[in-house]
């Protein structure tokens, strides 16, 4: 795995060859559903659509309700359905056990192929064995990078979730920070628990992590202000999530708190808190290229035996910083909802 990555960059560079040519075919492409609809919205692009026979994809996540990541992993799923001429059924669920019943019944409609993400692995383990049993490819994205190989998955598309912690650990370092509280919106997301104990591997400071509810963002408030109210020292709140950084900010205003917010992720009301200022910088993922990657995947193996990675590999598509140095150049792309 190549976990190259310089925190100080302040530009965003291409992490790996599949993603530059992915974005070369989907530039001007989205869909609505990937049914007719999503065919007719792609037909714009110039090159690439695909005469392929039709075949069906489910994709199946762990988003949680007013959770905006999702929405762009979503697009650039609906994207590659679009071009692939693949139907895409969407569906998610937070809780593991209903997340992985999602997937049974995508194995009982013996769909082409299934996208699944890896929050907590554990509960995903005895249905992926029953899509692999089916002849199912399935491929993961976004959580699950130390366990798709384990579980028997064709390719992975995401981050390296601890290498991201460490990058943002770092960063901290070079921000003065002495003192960072680390948010988890979601208790047993493996991928969440990994970023925190990233940042808390490299930052030379103080960390404490605190749990809240991400289902209820009243609640996520009150607890980050309380929590701020209780240690004053608190200097950084690290989220994990756009709207959770958002919530953040709100937090420290009310609390009559100094602290400053950096988050994972991206939506388009984030970066405008990046240019104002409210937000200090996030480390991006790029999930819509997530989506992309995913779909798409499932299309080339069906249709030309490919594995990326060799079947071997992750395929990275983070971390990178997003600060007032480069946001202007990523916000004309989220505000169309693709970052």
């Amino acid at each position: 795995m190549d976990r190259t990555f310089h925190p100080r960059t302040r530009k965003i560079a291409p992490l790996v060859a599949t993603a530059a040519v992915s974005m070369l075919l989907i530039a001007g492409c989205s869909s609505g559903s990937g049914g007719k609809k999503a065919e007719e919205s792609g037909a714009a692009v110039s090159a690439g659509k695909a005469s392929t026979p039709r075949m069906t994809v489910a994709l199946v996540t762990h988003q949680a309700p007013g959770d905006t990541f999702w929405d762009i992993v979503r697009k650039g799923a609906e994207a590659a359905a679009a071009k692939d001429n693949v139907k895409l059924v969407y569906s998610a669920d937070p809780v593991a056990g209903n997340q992985a019943n999602l997937v049974q019944n995508a194995v009982d409609q013996k769909v082409d192929g299934i996208a699944i993400t890896l929050a907590k692995p554990d509960a995903m383990k005895d249905v992926v064995s029953k899509a692999t049993a089916a002849k199912i490819p399935v491929v993961g994205l976004n959580s699950g990078v130390s366990d798709w190989k384990k579980l028997g998955l064709t390719e992975f598309f995401g981050q390296d979730e601890t290498v991201a912690g460490e990058a943002l650990g770092k960063r901290l370092n070079s921000e003065g920070a002495k003192k960072a509280v680390c948010v988890i919106q979601e208790q047993g997301n493996i991928g969440l628990t990994q970023r925190c104990d990233g940042v808390k591997k490299t930052f030379s400071g103080k960390t404490e992590t605190l749990y809240v509810n991400g289902t209820d963002m009243p609640s996520v408030k009150s607890t980050i202000i309380a929590k701020l109210k209780q240690d004053s020292a608190i200097d950084y709140v690290v989220a994990l999530g756009a709207p959770y950084a958002l919530t953040a900010v709100q937090s420290v205003d009310e609390a009559g708190s100094k602290a400053k917010v950096a988050t994972f992720d991206l939506n388009k009301a984030l970066t405008g808190a990046i240019s104002k200022g409210t937000i200090q910088f996030a480390v991006d993922q790029q999930p819509y290229l997530q989506g992309y990657l995913a779909v798409d995947s499932l299309w080339l193996y069906k249709t030309n035996g490919n594995y990326s990675g060799g079947g071997e590999q992750p395929i990275l598509t983070g971390p990178a910083f997003v600060d007032k140095s480069n946001v202007d150049a990523v916000a004309q792309f989220a505000a169309k909802g693709t970052r």
